[in-house]
């Protein structure tokens, strides 16, 4: 698969949680999750890195979010389960929005193999 297509999944996982920290009124966290998608653009091992931690970073947020919202649903006797799947859903989508740098294609783009001149394991 080429590239370009590996690197969708993480751009609309970034995307989506900078829609979601829009809606909070975070301009802040607005921008970083946005530059998330921007570094994907940066073929360098430590973009590759950043953009991973931002992406698990926003699976926890998403999971904060769908137990926060859970609670105020239960608490005012609402339905909460589909609520609670399509959070999981999204958190899921995101963290493993995070592995696609483990494809050869990416790997080779943003130098993470050894013998691309990354660090070796002993």
């Amino acid at each position: 698969m080429p590239a370009l297509l590996l690197m969708l999944p993480p751009a609309l996982a970034a995307l989506v949680l900078a829609a979601h920290f829009h809606r909070a009124g975070d301009l802040l966290l607005t921008l970083a999750a946005g530059a998330l998608a921007l570094l994907l653009c940066v073929p360098r091992r430590w973009a590759a890195r950043l953009v991973q931690v931002g992406l698990l970073a926003g699976a926890l947020e998403w999971l904060r979010t769908a137990a926060a919202l859970v609670a105020a649903r239960q608490a005012m006797g609402q339905p909460f389960l589909r609520l609670a799947l399509i959070l999981g859903a999204v958190a899921l989508f995101t963290a493993l929005a995070a592995a696609v740098f483990r494809a050869r294609p990416l790997r080779r783009r943003y130098r993470l193999d050894p013998a691309a001149g990354g660090p070796t394991r002993s």
